[in-house]
């Protein structure tokens, strides 16, 4: 009964973490499936700059992400097609990461810590990157509250490791993630061959193996 209790309490107090980093915009992006006022804005200024040439119709679907594509590769960007903040910036669109930063960086040194704080620092970078491919990733949500706390998606959400103290290098490990490091190399997925019990997670690619985890796509 007591441990019925504990899951309910960590349940709500998921929710209420959850709608407290939503709440405001957390990482400004927008990708393949997207909708919206910022699509819309993103359509009609490229398209007046003569990048997009479909509908402007707040639908983030291929052809805008085309767009954005080939405006990347003209301004200097990595060209992945999609809309995060520095691609937002040179659009003249607001990035929303300036009043965010200081909430993405809490909630995702909260999940470095409860999945790697044993790690290795770069391990604990890795897995603050993997979260933020997510992000990226068109198959997962747009948002680091909405990656994170996925159903099922993380151990340290589902058993409350995520709630521990967390230590100064997670808040490190969540910054330098933030900034760009990804000792991952690109990688979506990660697990501990040893504890791991999914067997899906086994069939995916492994491209790196940091202490006990293996990343992979």
């Amino acid at each position: 009964m007591l441990n019925i209790s504990k899951r309910i309490s960590a349940i709500i107090l998921s929710l209420i973490i959850c709608c407290a980093f939503t709440e405001n915009t957390v990482f400004a992006l927008s990708k393949l499936g997207s909708r919206g006022s910022e699509v819309t804005n993103i359509q009609s200024r490229l398209k007046n700059w003569g990048y997009y040439n479909g509908s402007v119709d707040g639908v983030y679907g291929q052809k805008t992400a085309d767009a954005v594509k080939y405006f990347q590769q003209k301004n200097g960007l990595i060209a992945d097609g999609v809309a995060g903040p520095a691609t937002l910036a040179k659009i003249g669109l607001p990035t929303g990461t300036s009043s965010s930063n200081s909430s993405d960086v809490t909630l995702l040194a909260m999940a470095i810590n409860g999945e790697a704080r044993g790690e290795s620092y770069e391990g604990q970078v890795a897995v603050g990157a993997v979260i933020l491919n997510r992000v990226r990733h068109s198959s997962f949500p747009n948002t680091i509250a909405g990656v994170i706390y996925q159903p099922g998606a993380f151990t340290a959400v589902d058993d409350g490791q995520i709630y521990y103290t967390v230590q100064d290098s997670c808040y490190s490990a969540a910054r330098d993630a933030l900034n760009g490091w990804d000792p991952s190399g690109g990688a979506i997925y990660y697990y501990n061959p040893v504890t791991a019990t999914s067997a899906w997670i086994r069939t995916r690619t492994i491209i790196k193996t940091i202490g006990k985890h293996v990343f992979c796509i």
